[in-house]
């Protein structure tokens, strides 16, 4: 559960300023709907993971009541932003409470992180109300959050099984409402699922031995080529997740979405190596 976050984003670079315009506007819808849904202390859980669950619910199902405005906001209170979001959002907001509700509590139990058993604490209400809607979406979450923690305290669980959890989640996220379209978005949003955890696992795997926190590559964390091993798996799981998204019939916002799942999922792998690389002779530190 705490491998969900931070590696679903944007080539902000690659994108053009009407790509880019659309994707913020986006973001600040969903920011809106879960103020307006489950209060301001709501807004704490928004992340670009679900601004692009949203994204691919909203271009795939086309819903007629999108709509568009320029609002303010805390964050931006003398400029009003431009603001897009429709039906979707609702579940795109009540997903994002219910990963961060569990997020907070894994963060706790893992590493007795007081500020984030606050923010359980304070968004329980929101989320039994999201429990009570979605149940079955829920009761995913809480089921793989529970057999992640098992697993972590099996010396003899692997890699595969790990990132299976987070991608059982996550295809069932993606999977909103078990239409025709099911059985594609929950490849997608598995293989994705998937690549999320395990490059995190990559990424933090440094810093989990260093703290003696769980992580499925501490055995391999010796191997000269073991760069070489996980990116191939990467490619694997992002070549699965990009072969559902391209069976899905989506037009609108097709190429935003492609900026992400073809390149933006790729920028911290990018980021670590470019960092790590040998500087030539007068490079600028």
């Amino acid at each position: 559960m705490e491998r969900l976050y931070g590696y679903v984003t944007i080539n902000r670079a690659a994108l053009t300023d009407g790509q880019l315009s659309r994707f913020q506007a986006c973001y600040c819808g969903l920011c809106h709907t879960l103020r307006e849904t489950y209060g301001q202390l709501s807004r704490l859980t928004l992340s670009y993971d679900m601004t692009v669950m949203a994204l691919v619910h909203s271009a795939l199902y086309e819903p007629q009541d999108e709509k568009s405005a320029r609002l303010r906001c805390p964050t931006h209170p003398i400029r009003p932003r431009p603001v897009c979001r429709d039906g979707v959002y609702g579940y795109a907001a009540a997903m994002s409470v219910a990963l961060a509700y569990h997020k907070c509590l894994d963060d706790w139990h893992d590493e007795h992180d007081l500020p984030r058993a606050g923010l359980a604490r304070a968004l329980r209400p929101a989320y039994r109300r999201v429990a009570e809607r979605y149940p079955d979406h829920c009761a995913v979450i809480e089921d793989e959050a529970r057999r992640t923690a098992a697993l972590e305290k099996d010396p003899g669980a692997g890699l595969d099984q790990l990132a299976g959890c987070t991608g059982r989640i996550m295809g069932r996220l993606y999977d909103m409402d078990g239409g025709f379209f099911a059985p594609t978005l929950r490849s997608m949003g598995c293989a994705l699922g998937r690549f999320v955890y395990i490059m995190d696992a990559w990424d933090d795997l440094d810093g989990d031995v260093r703290h003696g926190r769980p992580n499925p590559l501490r055995a391999m964390r010796q191997r000269p080529d073991l760069d070489a091993e996980i990116y191939d798996i990467l490619t694997l799981e992002m070549a699965a997740c990009c072969e559902a998204f391209e069976r899905l019939p989506i037009v609108r916002d097709a190429e935003l979405l492609r900026n992400v799942l073809y390149a933006g999922v790729w920028t911290r792998w990018t980021q670590r190596h470019a960092d790590s690389a040998p500087r030539r002779k007068g490079t600028p530190k």
